[in-house]
This record gives C-alpha cells, sequence and structure tokens, in this order.
C-alpha cells in the first residue's frame, strides 16, 4: 500500500467527521435533533414500527393515518436493499451529523474525479456541506432531501470519470452512487440532479459535435446510461411501488371536475399550478444567496436591544416586553409563506465563482454556469410564468413537485464546484500571474458591483413590506416604520458584511500572486473565511439549543387523559382530532387510528373526501369511516374526548345501491347519503356485481371483525340472503385482495374510498390480505440490476487486464 497515496484521504475523512461532529457537538451527549418534521413523522410511523417489531416482517400498508394507506411514501424496508447496509456503512455517526459528513465526502469524490488537489477538494467539501440551505432543512426535519442531496456529487463524480475515460471506475462509482440516490427516497432531489445530468450532456454532446467525436460520446453516454439504469433498477420494489401509489396519490390526476362549492374545476395532471408555485423566489430574493439577511433572513428573526423594534417597544412598554417580544420578529419581507432561513451559498464562494467565471476554460465552466443559471431562473417559479408554465405543461413529471425554490440545489452544487476549479486555476503554473490578475480584478469588481446593485435595487424596488405586516404591525402607529428601518439595517450590515469578505478573499488571493503568501497558507486562510461565512449564518437557525434529550425525540407525544381514556376502548375503531388541523397531524396517529394524518402525498381520493364533506361536518361520512371518538379542546384549552354512539362499526349490510356515472356524481352524493343503509358506487363496477339496486335488509345477518393487523382482516359473516357489505377500510386496488372462505372474491370502491363486497347467503370467513404483486416484481427486477452491475465491472476488469497482458 503506498501510504503517500492514502494519507490525504484519510485526512480528508478525519477532517470531515471532527467537521460533522464539532458542528453538531451535542450528539456527543446522546441528545438529538428537534426536528418538526421528524417528530410528525414518529406518529405516524409508530404502527409501522410496532408492527415490525412485533412479527418481523413489513406490513407495506398503515391503519394509523388517514384511516389507512400504503405504508411505501412513509416506511418501508423491500427486499433485496443491499444499497441500504452500503449506505448504512457511510452513514456511521449519529443524525444528523451523518447526512453532513456524506455532504463533504461525496463532494470530496467529485473533486478527485476533477483531479484536485486535495487540499482544494477538503476545502470545496466543507464549502459545500456548509452552505446555509443544506444545514437548515435538518432544522425542518427534511432528511430524506439532505440525504438526496448528498449523494448528488458521489453521481456526478461517477460520470465524470466515464467522460474521462476511465470506464470502469465512473461505471461502478455512478451505478452504485445512483442506487443510493434513489434509495434516498426523494424523488424530487433526484429528478433535479437529473437537469443538472442533462445539461452536462448537452454540452459534451455540442463539444463532440465540433472536435467529430461523437462515436466516442456515444459510448461514453451509454456507459453511463447504463451504469444509471442499473442504479435505478436496484431500487426497484421502491420505484415501482411509488409509482404506482403516486397514480392514486396527490401528485396524480384528480377525476373531480368541481370545486368543493360545485364550481367548475380547472382540469389537471398533476398538483395544481399555485400549490406547485407557492414557495417561489422572488428575482429580487435571489440576492440572499450571497448577501444572507437580504430580505431579512427567515420568516421571524432575533433582534438586538439596539434594533429600532426594540426601543419603540421599551418606550411603549418595558424593557422586559421589548426583549421578549424581540426574540421573533417578522423580518422577511419576501412573498414566500414561510421560510426557515436564506438559502444562502456564501460569499466567498460566490465570489470564487465569479473566479470561476472569468478564469476557468473549456467545458466544464460552460455546463456549471448554465446549470446555475437555469437552477435560479426555475426557483423563480410564478415571478417568471412564461418560463415556469411551460415547464409545468411540456416537461414530463415536473407538475409533481412543489416548492419550486428547492430546484436551486443545483446552484448549491454547482457554485462550489467551479469555485474549486477557479482556485485551482488560479494555483497554476500553466496560467499567467498577468491572466490571474486580470481575472481577480474582474471578479472583485463585478461581484462586489453586483452586491452593490442588489443594495440600491432593493432600495429602489422593494417595499420591505412583509405578508404578514397587516396583522402583526399595522395597530400600532410607528409599530411597522420601526421594523421596516430594522430591515433596512439586516440589509445593509449583511451587504457590508459580503463586501468585506469579497474584499478580503481577493486581497488573500492577490498576496499569493504577489508572493506574499504561500499557496498552503493562501488555502488555510480562504478556508477559514470560508467557514466563519458560512458557520456564522448557519448558527442563527440550527445550533445547540435545537437538541433535546434522546428520550424526548424518541418519544416525542404524551397522552392527555383524552388519549388514556380512548386507549381503554381495545376494539377497531377511528378517531377524530379536532383540537388540531386533523388533515395536517401526526400526534393522534402515535396513539389512536386517526382519520387524519401528515403528510404531503396522501391519497387523491382521501384528501378529497376531507375537502368536499369532512370539512363541512358531513357526519354521515364520518360514521361511514368508524369514527368512534371525537377529541376536542375545551375553553380552558383542556382536551376532551367524546364517543360517537353513531359510528357504522367495521363492517355492515346495506339494503340500497346508487350506481352513479362519475367521480362527480360519488362526491355529491356523500352529501346525503345515509351510509347505513345505502352504498354509492360507479356503474362500471355495479354492473359487474349482478345484484339489485333494492333488497331487503336480512335483520338477523351480521358481520364482525374478528382479527385486526395492518395488512390483514378477518371478518365473520352469518347471511340468510344474499347482501351487500360495506368495510369501513380504505379502497386500494393494486394490493388488497378479498377472500370468501379462502376464495378470491372481486370487491370494488364504494363511497369514494372504502370497500364493498356482494355476500352470498351462508356463514363465511372474509379475509382481506395486502398482497401487493409490485414488491414480487420489483425484487427479481433489484436482484438482476445487481448482478448486472458487478457482472459487468467484473468482466470489464478481466477484459481490460488482458488487453494489458497482450500490450
Amino acid at each position: 500500500m503506498n501510504i503517500k497515496k492514502i494519507l490525504p484521504f484519510a485526512i480528508a475523512i478525519i477532517v470531515f467527521v471532527l467537521a460533522s461532529i464539532i458542528y453538531f457537538h451535542p450528539v456527543l451527549k446522546g441528545e438529538k435533533l428537534n426536528q418538526s418534521d421528524i417528530t410528525q413523522f414518529r406518529g405516524m410511523v409508530k404502527d409501522i414500527n410496532d408492527f415490525r417489531a412485533e412479527n418481523n416482517t413489513e406490513p407495506y400498508w398503515t391503519g394509523s393515518s388517514f384511516s389507512g394507506m400504503p405504508a411505501y411514501p412513509i416506511s418501508t424496508y423491500y427486499p433485496n436493499d443491499f444499497v441500504r447496509s452500503l449506505d448504512q456503512f457511510l452513514r456511521f455517526l449519529p443524525r444528523p451529523a451523518d447526512y453532513t459528513f456524506l455532504y463533504f465526502l461525496s463532494f470530496f469524490a467529485l473533486m478527485m474525479a476533477l483531479k484536485v488537489n486535495w487540499r482544494l477538494a477538503i476545502f470545496g467539501a466543507l464549502g459545500f456541506g456548509f452552505s446555509t440551505y443544506l444545514i437548515i432543512i435538518f432544522g425542518a426535519g427534511h432528511n430524506a432531501k439532505a440525504h438526496a442531496i448528498a449523494y448528488m456529487p458521489l453521481v456526478l463524480a461517477g460520470i465524470i470519470w466515464v467522460f474521462k475515460r476511465k470506464y470502469v471506475l465512473g461505471f461502478i462509482v455512478t451505478g452504485l452512487a445512483m442506487a443510493l440516490e434513489v434509495y434516498a427516497n426523494h424523488i424530487q432531489m433526484t429528478y433535479y440532479l437529473g437537469f443538472c445530468i442533462l445539461i452536462l450532456g448537452i454540452v459534451e454532446f455540442i463539444n463532440a459535435l465540433k472536435e467529430k467525436s461523437l462515436p466516442a460520446f456515444i459510448r461514453k453516454a451509454a456507459v453511463i446510461l447504463a451504469a444509471i439504469v442499473l442504479g435505478i433498477g436496484a431500487n426497484a420494489p421502491r420505484l415501482m411501488a411509488m409509482k404506482q401509489y403516486s397514480e392514486v396519490s396527490t401528485r396524480g390526476k384528480s377525476e373531480l371536475t368541481i370545486t368543493p362549492n360545485g364550481t367548475k374545476k380547472e382540469a389537471t395532471k398533476g398538483l395544481d399550478k399555485a400549490y406547485i408555485t407557492e414557495y417561489s423566489y422572488a428575482k429580487l430574493e435571489t440576492f440572499n444567496l450571497f448577501i444572507p439577511r437580504f430580505m431579512g433572513g427567515g420568516t421571524v428573526e432575533k433582534l438586538s436591544e439596539n434594533s429600532n423594534f426594540h426601543q419603540f417597544i421599551e418606550e411603549k412598554a418595558g424593557k422586559k416586553v421589548a426583549d421578549d417580544y424581540s426574540q421573533q420578529v417578522f423580518t422577511y419581507w419576501g412573498d414566500q409563506p414561510i421560510i426557515e432561513a436564506p438559502a444562502y451559498i456564501g460569499a466567498v464562494i460566490f465570489f470564487l465563482f465569479f473566479l470561476g467565471f472569468f478564469i476557468v476554460k473549456g467545458r466544464l465552466k460552460q455546463w456549471l454556469v448554465a446549470a446555475t443559471v437555469f437552477s435560479i431562473i426555475l426557483s423563480w417559479g410564478r415571478n417568471f410564468e412564461i418560463v415556469t408554465n411551460f415547464f409545468i405543461d411540456y416537461v414530463p413529471l415536473y407538475n409533481k413537485f412543489r416548492a419550486v425554490s428547492s430546484i436551486q440545489v443545483i446552484a448549491e452544487l454547482c457554485v462550489p464546484i467551479l469555485g474549486v476549479l477557479a482556485l485551482k486555476a488560479f494555483f497554476s503554473t500553466k496560467i499567467s500571474s498577468k491572466e490571474k490578475e486580470e481575472a481577480l480584478k474582474k471578479a472583485v469588481i463585478t461581484f462586489g458591483g453586483l452586491i452593490l446593485t442588489g443594495f440600491v435595487f432593493a432600495h429602489l424596488f422593494g417595499t420591505f413590506e412583509g405578508l404578514r405586516d397587516a396583522q402583526q404591525y399595522n395597530e400600532i402607529p410607528g409599530f411597522l416604520d420601526a421594523v421596516i428601518a430594522d430591515r433596512k439595517g439586516l440589509l445593509l450590515m449583511d451587504t457590508l458584511r459580503s463586501l468585506v469578505l469579497v474584499i478580503i478573499s481577493g486581497g488573500i488571493l492577490w498576496m499569493f500572486l504577489k508572493g506574499k503568501l504561500k499557496q498552503n497558507f493562501a488555502i488555510l486562510a480562504l478556508l477559514g473565511f470560508v467557514i466563519f461565512d458560512l458557520i456564522s449564518v448557519d448558527k442563527k437557525y440550527v445550533n445547540e439549543d435545537d437538541f433535546k434529550p434522546a428520550r424526548k425525540i424518541e418519544k416525542p407525544f404524551i397522552a392527555s387523559e383524552a388519549d388514556k381514556l380512548i386507549n381503554q376502548d381495545k376494539s377497531h375503531y377511528r378517531v377524530a382530532n379536532f383540537a388540531v388541523n386533523p388533515i395536517n397531524d401526526g400526534s393522534t396517529s402515535y396513539f389512536h387510528n386517526s382519520i387524519g394524518g401528515y403528510h404531503a402525498a396522501k391519497m387523491m381520493r382521501y384528501q378529497e373526501l376531507f375537502e368536499y364533506q369532512i370539512a363541512k361536518n358531513n357526519m354521515q361520512v364520518l360514521n361511514m369511516l368508524n369514527t368512534k371518538y371525537f377529541i376536542f379542546a375545551d375553553d380552558k384549552g383542556s382536551l376532551q374526548a367524546q364517543q360517537n354512539p353513531d359510528a357504522n362499526g367495521n363492517a355492515w349490510f346495506v339494503n340500497k345501491i346508487i350506481p352513479v356515472a362519475t367521480a362527480n356524481d360519488e362526491i355529491k352524493a356523500l352529501d346525503s347519503l345515509q351510509t347505513k343503509k345505502e352504498v354509492v358506487i360507479r356503474q362500471e363496477d355495479f354492473e359487474k356485481i349482478k345484484i339489485d339496486t333494492s333488497f331487503p335488509k336480512d335483520s338477523l345477518a351480521t358481520i364482525k371483525l374478528l382479527k385486526y393487523s395492518l395488512n390483514e382482516l378477518t371478518y365473520q359473516a352469518n347471511i340468510n340472503n344474499e347482501q351487500f357489505a360495506v368495510f369501513s377500510e380504505i379502497y386500494y386496488k393494486n394490493g388488497w385482495n378479498a377472500y370468501i372462505d379462502g376464495k378470491l372474491t372481486p370487491h370494488y370502491r364504494v363511497n369514494y374510498v372504502l370497500r364493498g363486497l356482494k355476500v352470498p347467503a351462508g356463514n363465511y370467513k372474509i379475509e382481506f390480505k395486502f398482497e401487493p404483486k409490485v414488491i414480487q416484481q420489483g425484487k427479481i427486477i433489484s436482484l438482476s440490476s445487481y448482478g448486472l452491475l458487478f457482472l459487468i465491472t467484473i468482466g470489464w476488469c478481466f477484459y481490460d487486464e488482458k488487453k494489458k497482458r497482450k500490450v
């Protein structure tokens, strides 16, 4: 083993481990980061975890949220998920230090592919990993997003190696990295990575045309495509299950053409445009990529005693009140509904990006600049509708994702890459000192001028007024003026901060150029300012105050007296918690089977059931969902439980079937449906059942739930005449099968979301089993993908070795 070759990698890993642990040092005491989304997730996933622990198998279904839904988008362990073991090996640090370490390690690998000196590679990795957006998403609990972003540079590293003709290394790295990327399970981030790869491919293709080397490009593209396909194929069960589910989720197409109030609804093939673009960057807001509090920072910020806000309140109500109110001031004056923090990439890193624009030559610069501009333009969303609408209407899958501002992750990745390549070129002896000096001057003047332009534009075109000002600060004369003065102060302070950092960074490089500073010291000095620049901003939003003892994080919810009272009932039923917003709440799912839940990709029909019926307090619909208990807050804020004696139960027989033609008719029929006696069904399904629309109800007929499990339910039915049974369980055709005395029997969607089954006269055992074929189908594909990935690699290695021996 060559120690000299291994040592830089060992140093890099040690630096990355220390940097991750030092920033998130409370993990050394066993504390965990308090993440709002993860807290809700723990409520959603509890029944799945309990099932795993008791049965040592996967349920693939959850019953505690939204009256039941596939577990795929929440938490599922898939068969042959070997990449999961690799991921766990790489993420050996406590969370979230593990993801930060992945940021660093993955970016370092990309730098190695680009043949960057290991010192500069460490510099770039730390600059990338401490980017504010990549840190603040931990505070919100967007772990899957962080996970996917962390593997993006590794995927690009493999692709770069292929383009540099290191086919075997590039093939295996691209394949494994793509497998890891998809495993991270944030399809939106992976989708955006696809744009980045596509832009790189276009640049390489144009270059191949110019150099008349198209056959070589095609070979490289084929290797990359094969590796990507196999990496994706390794995740076949996950992707196929999610693809199947997405068609009936809120990411799919609605059948309804009317709104809840009956007016005509705009037809869409994906998410609503207003929903997709709700989080759009204003053009002016883009300046906060290198001026952190250009638009006031996060939605709320803490202001000092010297602030106009504090002094104004102190004059009116005293220092104590001013201290309290100054802890959370609505300083953000952009038009996004809420932001945790600015997506600050860094003044120093962005300065180096501009230096790269003037000093780096060739295709890599073209790719990185084009991808950065592309991501910024698309992040404007509704503020640049001509482009955004084109992508929503015509680019495949673009309308499946919301929060278009998050496409800036491409810039988060490309800006530091070009910044490091700029330093590589600046420290290279192949470029003349005169050329370096000219590039440095242009970078300082251009970027410094851009910072000043942002400051001037803010005052010329910005109002400094926020979305919440009318309800927060308009009641007392002068209150809003004080807030606006502070917003302007934050802008001035951070503009000067960015300018100073640019001048210092330019000065360090100038001193190196003039021989007054050695290269290693210049790198260390720049790294010091990058770390200061980023961490001083990061710490405002995610710091040790956000950590709590592990026991409080792992068990985030404490059962109220209402919860305890309800849990005394050991039968199977559901709970509606109207003390919170039930459609945006995971806490109830922690203790009960809830009619609500917390997930962006719930089932479309269930979301519509809420909007069109439950939101209108339709008790018949709540009864058919077997809502046996309600939780509400009394006048004193205490939670109270109330039993619903009219809940329909787990299953019942009806004596009237109402066939309807369309989804509109289905949802409208629920307005007046007597759910205990009547059932609504689509005409095409009714014709398959071969039963009358009306028939006498058997007064002696019984049907009861004998056994309830997440993926299997058993009922006993005893009837004298043929009946139609309705089950208070969510219909999902891609997995649930019905059996009558062991014989597979068709069942149908009724009452818009529930299951219905024709039961012949007699005494029967009825079973519903969740048996998704997609998992087994995907299992075969994933095994084949793993096999091909490694067999091709091994075969290629043997082939190369054989060629070398012949030579």
